[in-house]
This record gives structure tokens, C-alpha cells and sequence, in this order.
């Protein structure tokens, strides 16, 4: 049992001097009715009432108690387990072309791939997250954090046409592998989403990998995207398109940092490679206690209520004095 408020419980010192006032009174106290003598009561029983006369003041002792009891706020405490991260820091690294506008995916490559982003994200709460996007050039949308709300923010403005068209894959990589390069964590993972093929940007994705090596990046590739064709919105009228991924690349850049490479052909398959990667990706664990506080003070209020209550009952029935 803990106190939010211990300077309260100075004040049980108080019920000291009330009890010795109470105690001076009854010695101080005179008789209402002076007889001259008590022989004729000697042989009276004794009954309840002598016993117990005290009761009433007891109670008040008890109520005023309890009341600076409550005051002090009472709090139990539970000890739980919760868990302590050693720290992985996940950089996110989307393709923003226009070709991830394909519905091959509901409702387009780009939407499916934020949704289960997001969701990844809601996932890792003990981790440092960042977002970098490309398309002919890359940039950073969000930098690591741990405020995942700003992140789940900036995540929610992307969308294709925000740089100029073109897949510039080992400048989205790169720019993941900058972000990282100076992290302390135990662990850093990027994530690299695309549906084509490098076609811009003066760094190679196989470079990039192998810069992302050095640093001791591990790289996970996933490539979005059906086999053959998909339907592709042009102005205004949906064609079918070829579906064009560099797998080879792709798995390359998995080979060289010690990650995997994953093709994802529909919504279904995007979530469940996410959560493979979450559950390749767990950070470790080491237990704490930590201390669960819960308010007493109602039962201690409720206590104090009864033996005023109590007080008032008996000082105005059995105890009733005349004047």
C-alpha cells in the first residue's frame, strides 16, 4: 500500500488530543441529578449501555480516521511484467511511380501497400520508424521515430506525382541506408517495396546493397504486382498493361544484406509477407516490473461514511442523552 498524498496522514495526530479532551470531559463532568446517597442503586445490573457508552465516540475517532485515510489517497500496487526492447530501427523505403497505380491490387498497388504499411507500423510500437520514397529521385517523408502518429500522418499524404515518374530503386535504397547508417540499434532493417524495374537515378540498386551491407543493414525486397497483366487507369478508361519486375535484382539486394525477397501478386499475399517479416523481425525481450497503481480511497471514503453514520445512529436512539 502506497500514499499519493502521505502528508495527510500527519493528521491522525489530531485524534490524540480528542481523545484526551474526551477522557478530561468525563472526569470533569458533573452529575445532573446530585442524590445523597447511592446506596439504593448498588444492587442495580449492570446493563449494555454502561458497557458500550464509549461506542459513539469510537465511531467519530474511527470515521475522522478513515476520512484522512482516504485524503492520503491510498494506492495498491500490482506488479506486472512488460517487456524492454534492445532497440531495431525499421526504415520503409516505397515506390511512388505511377505504375503503382495499377489495380492488380484493391484498390491500387500504392493504397494496398500504405494500408498494410500502416497497419505494420501499429504493429511495432517499441520501434524507431522512418519513410523514405522514390520514384526518378527519393526522399525522406519521415525520419526514424517512435511518434507514430506523425508517421502514420505523413504516410497518409503520399501518393504518385509528389516527384518525378520514373523507378529510381538504388536511389531508394540508398536514401534508407543513409538514415540508418549512424544508428546505434541492435538492429536495422529496411524494407523495400517497388513494382518495376531501375531504370533511373545514377546508383545501382546492387551498390546500394552492398553499401547497406557494410553498415550491416539487413534489406527486405518485396515486388508488388500480379503475373502477366494489369489493369492500368489511363485517362480515364482502364488498359491492360505488362507487368515488368526485376525479380533477379530484387533478390540480389535480399542475397547481398541478409534478407529475403518476396513477391507479393495480391492484398492477401502483401499482408501475410508483412507479417512474416513482423514475426522475423521481433525484437528482443528482457522482463522489467514496473509498477500498476490503483486507487483505494473510495473504499476507505465509504468506511469513514459508515462509522459517521453509525455515530449518529446510536448517539440519537440507544445513547440518547436528555438534557
Amino acid at each position: 500500500m502506497v500514499f499519493a498524498n502521505p502528508i495527510y496522514l500527519w493528521l491522525l495526530l489530531l485524534l490524540v488530543p480528542m481523545a484526551g479532551w474526551y477522557i478530561w470531559k468525563l472526569r470533569k463532568s458533573q452529575a445532573s441529578i446530585q442524590l445523597s446517597s447511592l446506596e439504593g442503586f448498588e444492587k442495580a445490573p449492570n446493563t449494555f449501555r454502561i458497557y458500550l457508552r464509549h461506542l459513539p465516540f469510537i465511531c467519530r475517532l474511527l470515521a475522522l480516521a478513515f476520512l484522512i485515510i482516504a485524503m492520503a489517497r491510498p494506492q495498491t500496487t500490482d506488479k506486472w511484467n512488460t517487456e524492454t526492447t534492445e532497440g531495431i530501427d525499421i526504415m520503409m523505403s516505397l515506390d511512388i511511380s505511377s505504375s503503382m497505380l495499377a489495380q492488380d491490387l484493391r484498390p491500387d498497388r500504392l493504397k494496398a501497400a500504405k494500408n498494410v504499411a500502416a497497419s505494420f507500423i501499429n504493429g511495432r510500437r517499441n520501434d524507431n520508424i522512418g519513410l523514405v520514397v522514390f520514384s526518378a529521385e527519393s526522399f525522406t517523408q519521415c525520419p526514424l521515430t517512435t511518434d507514430h502518429a506523425v508517421l502514420l500522418n505523413l504516410l497518409k499524404d503520399v501518393d504518385c506525382g509528389m516527384i518525378e515518374d520514373g523507378t529510381a530503386i538504388g536511389h531508394g535504397l540508398a536514401t534508407a541506408v543513409s538514415r540508418l547508417k549512424d544508428s546505434k540499434a541492435k538492429s536495422k532493417v529496411i524494407i523495400l517495396l517497388t513494382d518495376g524495374t531501375n531504370n533511373r537515378g545514377e546508383i545501382a540498386p546492387v551498390t546500394a546493397a552492398q553499401i547497406a551491407q557494410a553498415y550491416g543493414i539487413r534489406v527486405y525486397t518485396i515486388a508488388v504486382g500480379t503475373i502477366g497483366e494489369a489493369p492500368y487507369p489511363i485517362g480515364g478508361r482502364i488498359e491492360m498493361m505488362k507487368v515488368e519486375i526485376d525479380e533477379k535484382t530484387l533478390t540480389q539486394i535480399a542475397q547481398i544484406t541478409g534478407g529475403r525477397y518476396f513477391r507479393a501478386t495480391n492484398n492477401k499475399a502483401l499482408v501475410e509477407i508483412y507479417q512474416e517479416i513482423d514475426q522475423m523481425e521481433k525484437t528482443k525481450m528482457s522482463v522489467q516490473e514496473y509498477s500498476k497503481k490503483q486507487e483505494e480511497y473510495g473504499r476507505y471514503a465509504m468506511i469513514a461514511l459508515l462509522f459517521f453514520l453509525l455515530e449518529l445512529l446510536l448517539r440519537y436512539t440507544i445513547f440518547k442523552n436528555i438534557p
